[in-house]
């Protein structure tokens, strides 16, 4: 038993020696870690193994398999495990060149897979004010979201997509457009965001793939940015410009600005269509018209065998003129789609890669479309591969190999993959871009845009006089963002494990505004009123009702402020009744109550202090007693004629008098003027000229100044109880009045 555990230490430690003396040989043949690109394209699947050194990338064995069935369509898989085959007979001739096995494998979904949504998003920023970062992070999210919320409305698929990224091609200030709006002063941002999906099945079907053919995948990359990396350089990236990559069903669309790839696009036309044209024009099947194809963009004589088995030579030139309608409208759906990518301008250059691109014609047609220079558009190919030492050369160092030689690049560069945290207690898996923020798994969590920020309270929008005036609500706290137990905010990077936690932002309290504190209600109507000068708050309609200074203002209130005010409103607000016997003048001229009063009209309630008689008739037992009581008709005749013996102007006259006497009314005896003495805001005031006073009488023996309002309204006072204009104050009175802030 001994014996045979010793053999196995042994056999043990002369397999460690064999791995490490192999580790040797094989650091001294590939001094680099070594790389597996695969290229899993919808015609063919490349694979590329190579180490980077001294900041070359050495391209150490290249393998490549069409796809003996339709495997795959547009970059999407049909058949994991016919593609599995494929990926596992390119992985063994690989094995076999470089003498080792390949277990990681880095790979690129294609771009022709890629969903592309552009929104027009526009924020308020309640009051003129300057714009912040905050504003403009609130701004591009919510267009990433809406992006989201219509793609998944006007998609078909049952799917789920990841944002892979977005970005804005166009902000607007007060619906002016800007290039930038950080710190400029407005009331309203927009911007038109273009962001870019990718369908979860893609991914799975990718990774299912691989893992069936015994792989396991060490980075994903989209095939735009696998492209970008050998055939636009990152110090060519500042500047403006497109890369397409002509493929067989689809022609990929990426744009570079400012350092950075800033959108993807496609459009559904490419290789293929040249192929079917060539085809139908030179009477060849599919695959002798793709040779056709092939051969004419090399630029020579192309000899071939059409469907009746007849030989035949075409030349380049006829090539690219039975092809012409076709490049011409792939070229033009190419310009408008670069174009829409890019704010709706031309770019400045157009690189080209992908077997398609090379048709006789297209890169002259599609800078025509652009509208540049011929020159800016151009074929990368053997030029972009010339800094790649290729020692193995059994495939032509082309357009074809950009893609998959940039799929290894991208993984010592970026190390693009999916990534998962946790947001609220909930995993989610990111496509991990190098430039992940915590905002962007709340975009993949579906986390709403208004509960990160600060919500106002409801506002209240009403018009006044018909003009349309909103008050806001006061301003909340914005989300509480905790990364890994750190506060945090939303544009804090994150990375794979990372533990995001949000509690939603809060809304401030609603708007609140009364009657009182318009502007318009302060101003006042001064009117002279019985000689005295009084100011008078003008009266608020809302909604056809006449409202009070503490009316709260409601949404959707109309509200009208008078520029008069009648004269029942102006004795209501002076509490001033009037009698029967009264007469109103305003201006001189009579009026009644419902008489408007404007600024400066002077208002006068005369008096009549005339003594009024009533009539009175005598009750049926009166004039039955003044019957009784006359005389006679004898009696009569001798008072008649003792009458008349009496002397004119002596008994006749008194007897008159006395009757005038007592027809007439009797005289009230005539008393002097009343004085009273009464403390008004703790200074003595005496009042003198009439028999009695009233609060209003006050005003003409102090300086109080009525003209204009000093606060919301006069308060009157008299003994501390509050007191109307029109009460009777006698002597000793302690009276009270000031305006009410």
């Amino acid at each position: 038993m001994a014996e045979k555990k010793a053999a196995e230490t042994k056999k043990t430690a002369e397999s460690k020696k064999a791995a490490e003396s192999k580790k040797v040989s094989d650091s001294k043949k590939y001094p680099g870690q070594l790389v597996y690109g695969l290229d899993i394209g919808t015609r063919t699947i490349v694979g590329t193994v190579g180490y980077m050194y001294n900041k070359t990338f050495h391209v150490v064995a290249i393998e490549s398999k069409p796809h003996e069935t339709r495997a795959m369509m547009d970059g999407q898989i049909h058949s994991i495990a016919d593609v599995a085959e494929s990926i596992t007979e390119v992985t063994s001739r690989l094995q076999i060149k470089i003498g080792r096995p390949l277990h990681d494998v880095c790979i690129a979904a294609a771009g022709r897979v890629l969903r592309t949504v552009t929104v027009h998003v526009e924020q308020s920023l309640g009051d003129t004010r300057d714009v912040t970062s905050e504003d403009i992070y609130s701004l591009e999210l919510l267009g990433a979201q809406r992006a989201y919320e219509r793609f998944i409305k006007e998609s078909t698929l049952n799917l789920k997509f990841y944002c892979v990224g977005y970005t804005v091609q166009k902000y607007y200030l007060d619906k002016y457009p800007m290039t930038d709006l950080l710190a400029h002063k407005g009331t309203e941002i927009g911007a038109d965001v273009i962001a870019t999906f990718l369908p979860d099945e893609v991914v799975d079907g990718l990774y299912k793939a691989v893992q069936m053919s015994g792989l396991h995948v060490a980075n994903l990359t989209l095939e735009p940015i696998a492209a970008m990396e050998v055939a636009i350089p990152q110090s060519f990236r500042m500047l403006n410009l497109a890369l397409v990559d002509v493929g067989a069903g689809t022609s990929d669309i990426s744009i570079t600005r400012d350092e950075a790839i800033v959108a993807y696009g496609m459009i559904p036309s490419a290789g293929d269509e040249f192929t079917e044209t060539v085809a139908k024009h030179f009477l060849a099947d599919f695959n002798e018209a793709e040779r056709i194809k092939f051969e004419a963009s090399k630029g020579g004589d192309v000899e071939y065998t059409d469907i009746m088995g007849i030989d035949r030579k075409v030349t380049a030139a006829e090539v690219e003129e039975a092809a012409r309608d076709t490049i011409r409208i792939i070229a033009r759906e190419t310009s408008d789609q670069i174009k829409k990518l890019n704010g709706g301008k031309p770019v400045s250059a157009i690189f080209v890669v992908g077997g398609g691109g090379k048709m006789p014609g297209y890169t002259e047609c599609l800078a025509e479309e652009m509208g540049i220079d011929p020159t800016r558009v151009a074929v990368r190919g053997e030029d972009v591969l010339r800094n790649i030492d290729f020692k193995d050369r059994s495939l032509d160092a082309d357009s074809l190999l950009v893609t998959p030689i940039g799929i290894c690049l991208n993984f010592f560069r970026q190390k693009n993959n999916f990534i998962f945290v946790s947001f609220n207690d909930v995993q989610y898996k990111l496509y991990d871009n190098n430039k992940l923020k915590v905002m962007d798994a709340a975009v993949q969590a579906g986390f709403a845009n208004a509960d990160l920020f600060p919500k106002r309270g409801a506002e209240i929008a009403y018009t006044i006089n018909g003009e349309k005036r909103v008050v806001r609500g006061e301003t909340g706290d914005g989300a509480v963002i905790i990364l890994n137990g750190d506060e945090s905010s939303l544009n804090t990077p994150i990375k794979a494990g990372d533990i995001i936690e949000v509690t939603a932002s809060t809304a401030g309290a609603p708007a609140h505004l009364t009657i009182g504190e318009l502007p318009e209600f302060t101003e006042s109507l001064k009117v002279i009123f019985n000689g005295s000068d009084v100011s008078i708050p003008k009266y608020a309609e809302v909604n056809g009702e006449l409202q009070s200074g503490f009316y709260e203002i409601q949404d959707g209130d109309e509200i009208i402020m008078r520029n008069y005010v009648t004269v029942d409103q102006l004795l209501s607000f002076l509490d001033v009744k009037s009698d029967a016997g009264s007469q109103i003048m305003i201006n001189n001229v009579p009026a009644d109550g419902d008489t408007k009063v404007y600024e400066n009209f002077t208002v006068e309630i005369v008096i009549d202090d005339s003594p009024h008689y009533e009539e009175i008739e005598d009750t049926p037992e009166e004039e039955e007693q003044a019957e009784d009581a006359e005389p006679s008709s004898d009696e009569g005749s001798a008072d008649a004629g003792e009458k008349e013996e009496t002397p004119r102007g002596e008994s006749a006259s008194s007897d008159t008098e006395a009757q005038d006497a007592a027809v007439a009314p009797k005289e009230e005896p005539k008393t002097d003027d009343t004085k009273i003495t009464v403390i008004v805001n703790d200074q003595a005031v005496t009042l003198t000229g009439k028999r009695s006073y009233i609060f209003v009488d006050v005003f003409d023996h102090i300086d109080f100044d009525l003209s204009k309002p000093h606060g919301k309204m006069v308060v009157t006072k008299k003994n501390g109880m509050r007191a109307e204009y029109s009460e009777n104050i006698k002597d000793g009175d302690r009276l009270d009045i000031y305006w009410e802030k």
